[in-house]
């Protein structure tokens, strides 16, 4: 293996650790991701292949993040502004929704922390439906 590539093993032995203590494997991937970055930023005077592949990832990462989708809070204050919530729909109504109108699939978990914002923020009324005892959101 090459110099770079054992310094960068022995630097990634040392924090594992410490990335292993998040328990979310998409944080730790963030973390991992930044710190390859500065690493190999850092060490401008490692071998030329490095350095290509590092700007290849980077123009790579910002193409994604060019075509990324709206997150579930912006997805959710869209459909505030229409009438979709003047009547009642559960979780499961709105995700289906989501993915169908939006192209864009939210897990019910990942939708109902910020319906319950908005239902404490009165730009929603969260009740509980008398068919299934789930609760359904519309609008105040």
């Amino acid at each position: 293996m090459s110099k770079q590539t054992e310094k960068l093993k022995k630097q990634l032995l040392e924090l594992s650790d410490v990335i292993n203590v998040f328990q979310s494997e998409a944080v730790q991937v963030k973390i991992i991701d930044r710190l390859l970055d500065t690493i190999l930023d850092g060490d401008k005077d490692g071998d030329d292949t490095i350095s290509k592949r590092t700007r290849g990832l980077q123009n790579h990462r910002d193409a994604d993040q060019g075509a990324r989708k709206p997150g579930a809070t912006k997805v959710l204050n869209q459909l505030l502004n229409t009438n979709y919530f003047d009547e009642p729909h559960s979780i499961a109504d709105i995700a289906s929704y989501c993915k169908d109108e939006y192209g864009s699939e939210f897990k019910t978990s990942e939708l109902s922390g910020i319906l319950l914002k908005l239902s404490n923020d009165n730009k929603l009324r969260r009740e509980r439906s008398h068919e299934n005892n789930r609760y359904e959101y519309v609008k105040t």
